[in-house]
């Protein structure tokens, strides 16, 4: 029969277990999108059937590893200074942002292939919020533009944020011109515009 202080060892083996997979995880996919169950479980030194134990399969696996880096994410994110002229909290904001969004890449895009684009944003609402945010305090301070829906303006600074990772990732940006690059394409997107200015009409056929 199994004593009450023999299963309390268990479940902390069985955390410690998990711990170990997820981390594996993340440190392979953050490698190779492509990293196998077989390379996970190798790299947190466990069977296969150890790793079916705790996940059912790679996707419930990339999941995990993506909430973790994600959570790491926002320990790093909840400590910058936010507070004063939105402009500088946001430049404070990207410095700490880019580098999170280039350790997580290549794993970024392992979940995009296994999971759904609802529970991808699902995952990302919290580091959603906190841009959204910023950018309205600038729009009251009026120093950030109003005319361009604020989703959009969001989803943008997403967008800067992934392509220079890629850049960095392919070796057309240095690690010490990234953070300059991501701050200047955005707040130049960020920006009010000039007045009278107006998006330049297509030409008429013919």
């Amino acid at each position: 029969m199994t004593s009450a202080d023999t299963r309390p060892r268990r479940r902390a083996d069985a955390e410690r277990s998990i711990a170990r997979i997820v981390a594996a995880a993340r440190a392979s996919l953050s490698r190779d999108p492509d990293a196998t169950v077989d390379d996970i479980a190798k790299a947190a030194g466990v069977g296969r059937m150890t790793l079916y134990g705790h996940f059912r399969a790679r996707p419930e696996l990339v999941e995990a590893a993506l909430v973790d880096a994600l959570r790491s994410g926002e320990e790093v994110l909840g400590g910058v200074d936010l507070g004063g002229d939105a402009r500088h909290a946001m430049t404070r904001l990207l410095a700490s942002s880019w580098a999170l969004v280039a350790e997580s890449a290549a794993l970024l895009t392992a979940a995009q292939r296994v999971l759904p684009a609802g529970r991808l944003r699902d995952l990302h609402a919290g580091a959603a919020e906190r841009v959204e945010e910023l950018i309205r305090r600038g729009q009251q301070q009026g120093v950030y533009r109003t005319d361009l829906p604020i989703t959009w303006l969001v989803n943008a600074v997403h967008y800067v944020l992934n392509g220079a990772a890629e850049e960095h990732r392919l070796g057309r940006l240095e690690a010490a011109q990234v953070a300059g690059v991501v701050t200047a394409t955005v707040q130049s997107i960020l920006a009010v515009p000039p007045p009278n200015a107006q998006v330049p009409a297509e030409p008429a056929d013919g």
